[in-house]
């Protein structure tokens, strides 16, 4: 093992879309600190996929290295379980004497269990901390929904908030910028030899779509991006999309609308990036930054009216939700050749890396694959194939966030979830997507299959399904769908019982 254990920072978004960073060409994207540490010190995977495109699923995923399958973590309600044998990333760096300070979101470990078995500190800013920041704390958009309108107009179930009054404060102080300004506090404090984890799982750009200036007006409202149109044929396309469209009552919406929604959508990356800029700027101050292992990556992506829709769905695996931001800065010492690189890579392989980087057996088995030798240029391919699952089976009651509909029968979230509960229609059947450089084929057990040739058609527009001229094609993308269900189906625990 290394002498001295590299410092870790993980930067950790929700909801943003693999598309939104100017170094991948995007024109609108600002996100300028992002483009610098990957010119000059970290790589950017323009190929990287989630392996469930809600959050908890995901999350459970790449902090672990399983599959959602392998443990039945495919719910938003059931989280890791320490007691049931499952640990985590921060639970394995805590015991290996890493000093884990968490700040931001849950959606990892049940809520009433006892955090200090996986952070030293779990971050909650006091009337103090305001008063040092000289800001007034900012309630969550998801609370403070005036902007909604009237329950049968075209904007309750949108999540479009827009531009958020700061006033006079330097900061508009929600729960990012308190976590963020936290982490900034814990950096110009922290004076241990133990090395430290600083675990920032933040809320943006999670919708509602909200940001304040001058992340609002940053973004050239001219260069974005076309939203990928909904389908003409409905056919092939699953329900659930259909319904959620029906029901998110945005068909009126004019171009000038979705394009002002996904501007405002940006300019919450932008401020993310922003505060990105801001944490490695505070490291560099106080010499941390080389011997820091800095990685940044979104739980999953965002519609942000592609398809018609916004938000994002259970069973959904178009790229705007599959695919992911993913940079890796590793510490000083390790080679590196910054830029982008275009192996295909899952996030299980997030702490698949970070042990190799430490050097360390977690204690369980997981299907991560580090990324040290893709980061340092020694190796061009990585994975053949990436996947992605999500849904259930029918009488899966348990998968379902029923509670959410009883707490909040009016909630932004009733579109989706209002349809995902029910056992009538196959709105939510279990999926999986199995896609190469070349091909995504999504296996459904309820609702027609779906094959996309990306080369010909990146947007997913036209299901190739029973297209002949496919099937070789999709004889190979079953085998390997089938090869991995095989290979990852089950963990068996190291610990033998005695017979």
């Amino acid at each position: 093992m290394k002498t001295k254990l590299p410092n870790i920072v993980i930067f950790n978004p929700d909801q943003w879309r693999g598309d939104v960073l100017g170094h991948l060409g995007n024109p609108a994207a600002v996100t300028p600190n992002f483009d610098r540490i990957v010119a000059e010190d970290a790589v950017s995977f323009d190929a990287a996929f989630c392996q469930n495109p809600v959050c908890t699923p995901s999350r459970c995923s790449f902090m672990t290295g399983l599959y959602p399958h392998v443990r039945g973590h495919r719910s938003m309600n059931h989280m890791l379980h320490f007691e049931h044998g499952e640990t985590n990333l921060l639970k394995v760096l805590k015991d290996i004497g890493y000093f884990i300070w968490w700040g931001g979101k849950n959606d990892l470990v049940p809520g009433a269990e006892d955090l200090s078995s996986y952070c030293d500190i779990k971050f909650k800013p006091t009337a103090a901390d305001y008063k040092r920041w000289q800001s007034r704390a900012r309630p969550s958009t998801h609370s403070a929904t005036e902007w909604r309108g009237e329950p049968d107009g075209d904007n309750y179930y949108s999540f479009f908030a827009g531009l958020l009054d700061k006033g006079d404060d330097p900061y508009y102080c929600d729960g990012d910028w308190a976590n963020v300004l936290g982490a900034l506090d814990f950096i110009d404090n922290y004076d241990s030899e133990q090395p430290f984890c600083i675990f920032l799982p933040l809320q943006y750009p999670h919708p509602p779509y909200a940001v304040e200036e001058p992340f609002f007006s940053m973004i050239d409202r001219e260069k974005l991006p076309e939203a990928i149109p909904a389908p003409e044929d409905k056919t092939n396309e699953p329900e659930l999309l259909q319904g959620i469209r029906k029901h998110q009552h945005m068909q009126g919406w004019s171009e000038a609308r979705w394009r002002e929604l996904r501007a405002v959508y940006y300019g919450m990356c932008a401020r993310s990036d922003h505060q990105f800029g801001m944490l490695t700027e505070r490291l560099k101050q106080h010499d941390l930054y080389d011997d820091s292992a800095i990685f940044f990556f979104s739980d999953h992506g965002d519609f942000t009216g592609d398809y018609g829709l916004v938000e994002k769905s259970q069973n959904s695996f178009a790229d705007c939700l599959s695919r992911v931001p993913f940079i890796i800065k590793p510490p000083v010492g390790v080679n590196v050749k910054p830029g982008v690189n275009s192996a295909l890579v899952e996030l299980v392989d997030f702490s698949a890396t970070v042990y190799d980087l430490l050097d360390i057996d977690p204690g369980y088995d997981h299907f991560g694959c580090s990324l040290l030798p893709v980061i340092a240029g020694d190796a061009t391919e990585h994975r053949d194939a990436v996947f992605c699952e999500g849904g259930r089976r029918y009488g899966e009651s348990q998968v379902t966030e029923s509670l959410f509909l009883k707490n909040q029968p009016d909630g932004l979230y009733v579109p989706r979830i209002g349809l995902e509960v029910r056992d009538d229609r196959p709105y939510n059947g279990k999926a999986t997507m199995c896609r190469t450089h070349d091909f995504k084929y999504v296996m459904r057990l309820y609702e027609n299959d779906e094959l996309y040739d990306l080369k010909k058609d990146p947007h997913e527009t036209v299901n190739e399904i029973d297209n002949l001229v496919y099937s070789a094609v999709l004889t190979q993308l079953k085998a390997k769908l089938l090869t991995w269900y095989m290979e990852t189906c089950d963990t068996v625990p190291r610990q033998q019982d005695v017979r």
